[in-house]
């Protein structure tokens, strides 16, 4: 976590097995950026004009940065925005050390906006990234300006009957099972599922954009660490629940000092929509935009309502108006297509 540990150029084909080029939307661009004991793919939009803040956006479990590829869209002209793939996933290789829990990752996080020099950013996360950029703004408030969460992985007491098994991958031996058992399944099979799970109408993905996610998981399938990856994270995400004291989440959201979006869908089924209301009574100064129609990936399925929202969150930390509403955060309803 030093300030001193500077990124450093390095090729993705010496880390990685020669799968297919990583899809890069127009406009964006890809680089790979050395640290010690991880490499990861950073992706950038260029912004609209210079001076920008900086932002910061990471994915949740078993995405990638392209998850952020609309919303960066969206934003180009009110942030500069990086999205970065966790050790892992998306392009980035595996970590030196194996190690995929919510520490490991917001460590990652933390050495690459110390290496950029870019703090404070306005940081993103989604599912297992909004845990990720949780544990950031609570223990480096230094590195964050703004925390905008999209379902953010936090603990929960009674987790969803749909969330059951995608937790289930966090016990040893399940992983082996799963890729057996579903050894003949096609990438656009295993593509269909991922949409009915994350999105609240998987119908809003367009043919190109699905076209576009089953060749992404062809070549996730490629790599020989994908399903590793996935089942330790899942592991990681299950031990931080079970931590205690000053290391538990919901004891860390408590501690950030960043003014925060939260964004919760209202057909999520991987976190309950019921935790909103926690989550803006945790976070001190926290707006909570609900979204009755949207899934696990708002970002992803209302990047323009998303987009809004921290507009708005913007301007206030700008005017210097960011103060908390309420005790359970500012209400905000956003609703399809608005």
């Amino acid at each position: 976590m030093s300030s001193t540990e500077l990124p450093s150029a390095a090729p993705a084909a010496n880390v990685l097995p020669k799968v297919s080029a990583v899809r890069v939307a127009e406009g964006e661009r890809l680089r790979s950026v050395g640290l010690p004991g991880i490499t990861l793919t950073v992706r950038s939009r260029p912004p609209a004009r210079a001076g920008l803040p900086p932002a910061l956006f990471v994915h949740g479990l078993g995405g990638s940065s392209q998850n952020w590829s609309d919303l960066m869209r969206e934003l180009e002209a009110d942030v500069d925005g990086e999205a970065v793939d966790l050790p892992g996933f998306g392009d980035s290789p595996p970590p030196d050390d194996g190690n995929y829990s919510i520490t490991a990752h917001a460590r990652a996080v933390i050495r690459y906006l110390d290496a950029s020099g870019r703090g404070p950013v306005h940081l993103f996360g989604n599912s297992l990234g909004g845990a990720v950029a949780t544990r950031v703004s609570a223990v480096r408030p230094d590195l964050v300006r703004t925390l905008t969460l999209v379902s953010p992985a936090l603990p929960e007491i009674r987790v969803q009957r749909s969330a059951v098994p995608t937790a289930l991958l966090a016990l040893p031996g399940v992983v082996t099972l799963f890729t057996r058992l579903t050894r003949e399944w096609s990438a656009e099979q295993r593509v269909r599922g991922v949409l009915a799970l994350c999105y609240g109408d998987p119908g809003r993905v367009s043919p190109e954009g699905f076209r576009n996610a089953v060749e992404e998981m062809e070549r996730r399938l490629q790599l020989p660490y994908f399903w590793d990856a996935m089942g330790r994270s899942a592991r990681g995400i299950v031990n931080a629940y079970t931590l205690g004291g000053q290391h538990a989440l919901w004891r860390q959201a408590e501690r950030v000092l960043a003014p925060t979006l939260l964004v919760y869908g209202g057909r999520d089924q991987l976190v309950g929509y019921r935790m909103a209301r926690r989550a803006a009574r945790a976070f001190r100064e926290s707006r909570l935009l609900s979204l009755p129609e949207a899934g696990h990936v708002a970002m992803m399925e209302y990047p323009d309502v998303v987009a809004r929202a921290f507009r708005e969150l913007l301007a206030e930390v700008e005017s210097g108006g960011a103060d908390a509403a309420s005790d359970d955060g500012e209400a905000l309803t956003g609703t399809a297509g608005s």
